[in-house]
This record gives structure tokens, C-alpha cells and sequence, in this order.
């Protein structure tokens, strides 16, 4: 009965694999739309904590982004 207790704990190959494509399937497409921002796509990394992700979704989307100050001073004012 003990053997089956210690057994049973742990991940197994099939749960591994789940995981790291579920991360793929988030890290991913969350670094090319940081990159296409002109921002490091190593920021991506803060989608994985649970209210960090939130919190940096809000001051992403009323930051200055690196794109617009590049194409505002490209235009004549």
C-alpha cells in the first residue's frame, strides 16, 4: 500500500508534454506581439504569474510604445 502511494505522486511524460506545449502555445504568440512592439520578447515570461499578467496587460496598454515614438518622429510635424 505504501508503494502505491509514492508512486502516484509526480508528473509523468504525457503531463510534461502537455505543459510545455501549453507554454509554447502562450509564450509564443505573446513574444512575436512584444517584438512587433519594438519590446523584448523575453517580457512574454511575465504572462506565466497569475496577477503580474493583469497587472502588466494594463500598464502595456496605456504605455508609450517604443513604435509610435519611432513613427511620430519620422513624420513632420
Amino acid at each position: 500500500m505504501d508503494e502505491w502511494i509514492w508512486t502516484s505522486y509526480g508528473f509523468g511524460f504525457g503531463q510534461v508534454l502537455f505543459f510545455l506545449i501549453m507554454l509554447a502555445l502562450v509564450l509564443y504568440p505573446a513574444g512575436r506581439i512584444l517584438r512587433r512592439l519594438g519590446l523584448s520578447p523575453l517580457w512574454s515570461l511575465l504572462t506565466l504569474f497569475p496577477l503580474i499578467n493583469v497587472i502588466f496587460l494594463w500598464v502595456l496598454a496605456f504605455a508609450r510604445w517604443p513604435l509610435e515614438d519611432r513613427a511620430g518622429a519620422a513624420q513632420p510635424k
